[in-house]
C-alpha cells in the first residue's frame, strides 16, 4: 500500500501524522481541560477510529498524571464509546482519581458540540497509568507470537473490499500487511476462523511508542471479514493492556474472535514488537456488521 522508500528514513517524534492526530493542547483557563481537533483522515465506517480516539485520550490523560505523579504510560486503559465522533474540534476533561507511588488512575471523557449547540459524549475512559521504564526488566511468559511471512511477502490493506476502503481513510496512513493465510475474505473465500493478522508501521515512518499500541489495538480490518460479514464493526467497549514500551519497527497484530453472539463478538487482539516481545494486549466488543 505505501513505498518503502517513504519509511527509509524516521518522521520526527512530534512531527508526524499520528502526533499530529492526537495532539492535545491545555485549555488557558480551565484545570485539566484539552481541546483537540479530530482529523477526517483517520476515518472509518461512521466515525474516526476508536483506536485512533482512545490515543487522544490517553494523550491528554499522560499530560494530567505525568505532571505531580511522574506516571507518563497506560498501563489498562478502558473505553466505553457512546456516540460516533464526527471530525473537527474536541473537548476532553480529565479527572484524577488517584494518585500513588507506584501508579495512579485517572478518567477522561470526550465531548463535541452537536449543530444544536449541545455537546454529545464521544467515549469516556477510565485508566491507570504508570513508568514503563522503571517497571522490573523480567519476563516470564507462555506467549509467543504467531508465525507469517515477511512483511514483502504478505498482502496490502488495499486489497480489502472496495466497498471497506471507502470507508476506511486511516488506512492511507498506516503501513499494514496482511498474512496470506488471513485474506481469504478478500477473494470472497474467509475462512470461518474468526482471524486476522499482519504486519503494522505508520505509513510516515514514527517508530511506536505506548500511545501508538492503543491504535494498533484497533487498526487491522474487523474480524468479522473472515467470518464472510462486511461492513462496518462499531467498537462499544475497548480495553487495552501495555506491557512495555516497543522497540523500533514492525508491529506483529494479530485479531482473533471465538464468539459471535446476538449481534456481537469479542474481538481479541495481541501486539509483538520488532523483538518479538509481547507488548499490549486488547479486548473489545463490537456489533458486528448486518447480513
Amino acid at each position: 500500500m505505501h513505498s518503502m522508500t517513504a519509511m527509509d528514513t524516521a518522521a520526527r517524534p512530534g512531527d508526524t501524522e499520528f502526533d499530529r492526530g492526537t495532539a492535545v493542547t491545555e485549555h488557558p483557563a480551565e484545570p485539566g481541560v484539552y481541546r483537540t481537533e479530530l482529523d477526517g483522515g483517520w476515518r472509518i465506517g461512521g466515525g474516526i477510529n476508536g483506536g485512533l480516539l482512545l490515543a487522544t485520550a490517553a494523550r491528554a490523560l499522560s499530560r494530567e498524571l505525568r505532571s505531580g505523579s511522574g506516571h507518563p504510560d497506560p498501563y489498562s486503559i478502558s473505553a466505553y464509546y457512546l456516540s460516533a465522533s464526527t471530525p473537527g474540534p474536541a473537548t476532553l476533561h480529565t479527572e484524577v482519581v488517584r494518585r500513588g507511588r507506584s501508579v495512579s488512575t485517572g478518567q477522561v471523557s470526550l465531548t463535541q458540540q452537536r449543530p444544536d449547540g449541545t455537546r454529545a459524549e464521544r467515549l469516556r475512559a477510565l485508566a491507570t497509568y504508570g513508568d514503563l521504564d522503571a517497571l522490573p526488566k523480567d519476563v516470564r511468559t507462555s506467549a509467543t507470537p504467531p508465525e507469517l511471512p515477511p512483511p514483502d511477502q504478505c498482502i496490502g490493506a488495499d486489497q480489502a473490499p472496495p466497498d471497506f476502503l471507502a470507508q476506511a481513510d486511516l488506512l492511507h496512513r498506516l503501513d499494514l500487511r496482511l498474512d496470506p493465510a488471513c485474506v481469504g475474505w478478500a477473494l470472497g473465500a474467509p475462512s470461518g476462523s474468526g482471524t486476522i493478522r499482519g504486519w503494522l508501521r505508520l505509513a510516515d515512518g514514527r517508530d511506536p511508542d505506548p500511545l501508538m499500541l492503543l491504535l494498533a489495538a484497533d487498526s487491522l480490518p474487523p474480524v468479522t471479514f473472515d467470518l464472510g460479514l462486511f461492513g462496518w464493526t462499531p467498537t462499544l467497549e475497548l480495553t487495552v493492556h501495555v506491557r512495555a514500551k516497543p522497540a523500533p519497527g514492525w508491529l506483529l497484530v494479530s485479531h482473533t474472535t471465538r464468539n459471535l453472539a446476538g449481534g456481537y463478538l469479542e474481538e481479541d487482539a495481541e501486539v509483538w514488537d520488532s523483538t518479538g516481545r509481547l507488548v499490549a494486549q486488547s479486548r473489545q466488543l463490537a456489533a458486528a456488521p448486518r447480513p
